[in-house]
């Protein structure tokens, strides 16, 4: 049985290390404050989607007979997995930049979702895109978000990522030199590439 005489000490004890003590709780609040705010934003899936290197090579892929052909106009399908949260977070802004620079180009935007999969792009998206059932070829995607472009001839030029890297932008962006050469009436081939980013498997 502990006597009234243990009370100075644990006064005494309290007083020396108040300081560790409220240093102690600030640390815990502030790592607390932290994790919630990483997984607000998200950032803890970053981890679920890291960097890896995807070969792309989908010149094989056709469009619907409906949207086929030498139609005067260029035509970008953005192929998405709704399960990609992150990638879809970077590329989705660099896309809604894409249709708003090109918004007085003939290009028309398609979006194609995974199958098998549920899930609507973001609202700032929806209604920029006309969504596809799918178009031939698609199941040997390797990995999303990726896009495919075809001339104003109905000529595949490009299929494969955005950007190289986990941030995709102009800076990074296959898209745009593309696009540009398109709308200058130049001829561009698709080509195969082997690309390092924020991707999530398609197959």
């Amino acid at each position: 049985m502990s006597s009234g005489g243990d009370f100075p000490k644990k006064e005494k004890f309290l007083q020396r290390n108040l300081g560790r003590i409220f240093i102690s709780f600030g640390l815990l609040a502030i790592f607390s404050t932290g994790v919630a705010l990483w997984n607000y934003f998200g950032f803890s899936e970053v981890g679920s989607f890291s960097e890896q290197a995807i070969v792309f090579d989908d010149s094989h892929l056709q469009l619907p007979s409906n949207l086929a052909g030498p139609t005067g106009r260029i035509r970008m399908v953005h192929f998405w997995d709704p399960a990609c949260k992150v990638c879809n977070r970077e590329t989705g802004a660099h896309l809604s930049y894409l249709i708003s620079m090109y918004r007085r180009a003939n290009i028309d935007f398609y979006s194609v979702r995974k199958p098998g999969t549920t899930g609507e792009l973001p609202d700032f998206l929806r209604d920029k895109l006309t969504p596809l059932e799918g178009i031939h070829g698609m199941h040997e995607i390797p990995a999303s978000p990726s896009v495919a472009i075809w001339d104003s001839k109905g000529h595949l030029a490009y299929a494969g990522p955005y950007s190289l890297g986990m941030v995709c932008t102009s800076a990074n962006s296959f898209v745009e030199p593309i696009i540009d050469k398109l709308v200058a009436g130049e001829e561009v081939k698709p080509f195969g590439m082997l690309a390092v980013g924020c991707y999530c498997p398609w197959k």
